[in-house]
């Protein structure tokens, strides 16, 4: 069976394992890559779905060495093989334009500040693997216990309802 993945592209070893210590906590069904910058990000991203994984969330860090992860987002929303990817920009540098770029040309789907509040860190990535797996048509079975159970069942049971 396929795993969900959510991918975490931060460059600050510190800053990472934070992130990933905060979400581990509160995800047991879905695998947490990690990436320190853009290249990391897109062997991490091939190793997924050469393995048949599915990466369904991706929380980057702006300034990244080399590219930074708004040029990632936006490249990714561009190709429809990673369009569908959730994208979250978390990131205490990002400037208005930055973000205004990452929301019109990455159809971004969240902004997180930093320093950021573990509850809505985890509350954002739930809610946005749930929108993931519901628009892509994946078995929610095995992810059940992370995702957002309630919106899973009325999204699936509305499939098998005749129009």
């Amino acid at each position: 069976m396929s795993e969900l993945v959510v991918l975490v592209i931060e460059d600050e070893p510190e800053v990472r394992a934070a992130i990933v210590r905060d979400l581990e906590r509160a995800l047991t069904t879905v695998r947490i890559d990690q990436a320190s910058d853009v290249d990391d990000a897109v062997a991490a991203m091939d190793e997924s779905s050469e393995a048949g994984d599915r990466v369904g969330l991706i929380l980057a860090d702006h300034r990244l060495p080399g590219r930074d992860g708004v040029d990632l987002l936006v490249d990714l929303h561009r190709q429809s093989a990673t369009a569908a990817i959730k994208k979250v920009l978390v990131t205490g540098q990002a400037d208005q334009q930055d973000t205004i770029r990452a929301v019109n040309e990455a159809d971004l789907d969240h902004y997180i500040a930093k320093p950021w509040d573990r509850d809505e860190l985890v509350r954002v990535t739930v809610d946005l693997l749930t929108d993931y797996v519901i628009e892509s048509g994946i078995d929610p079975l095995a992810h059940m216990r992370d995702l957002d159970g309630a919106r899973l069942a009325e999204a699936f049971a509305d499939r098998g309802r005749p129009e």
